[in-house]
């Protein structure tokens, strides 16, 4: 057999397809991305975030129209707009990826709780199968009534007998 590869100096398409050669620069853990996302976005989602952001506003816009030497965001509060946009511009994507992964929580439970399901239905079936043959096994098997009415009939025939025994015959 031949070896197909190109020459390691012919193209960059051979070295991209020689393994080992990736840089190997900053990792980052997405899972602790995600929960440090989704606790923020939680974190958005209060009245707490709610209260400071409103207090914030109130002050900012307090400082910048009555105190004349502290206005470094005069009326239209361009600034404070911008802080505004760059605040939604993070707060969308963080609440995206927080419903991302609490969806991915949900189809996992619910991939869990559809098989717990179907172990219950079959351990159910199982089960429902088991009771019917006992029921039919019972239904072979002498009961405690069914054997003392046996055991009277059976005393009641001999006494019978004996009665007649006894008796002269004619």
């Amino acid at each position: 057999m031949s070896d197909k590869r190109p020459p390691a100096s012919s193209s960059a398409r051979a070295r991209l397809e020689t393994p080992g050669r990736r840089w190997r620069g900053f990792q980052i853990d997405v899972e602790a991305v995600g929960r440090v996302s989704e606790s923020i976005a939680r974190f958005l989602g209060t009245g707490k975030y709610l209260l400071i952001q409103t207090v914030v506003v109130i002050v900012w816009i307090i400082l910048n129209v009555a105190a004349i030497g502290l206005q470094w965001d005069p009326y239209p509060f361009i600034l404070l707009n911008l802080a505004f946009s760059t605040q939604a511009a993070y707060a969308a994507p963080l609440i995206l990826l927080a419903q991302n992964r609490q969806e991915n929580r949900d189809r996992v439970s619910l991939e869990e709780d559809r098989a717990r399901a179907e172990q219950t239905k079959a351990d159910t079936e199982f089960l429902a199968r088991e009771l019917a043959s006992l029921r039919l096994a019972i239904g072979e098997v002498a009961t405690r009534d069914y054997l003392r009415r046996e055991l009277e009939e059976i005393k009641s025939l001999l006494a019978e007998r004996d009665a007649e025994e006894q008796q002269p015959h004619r």
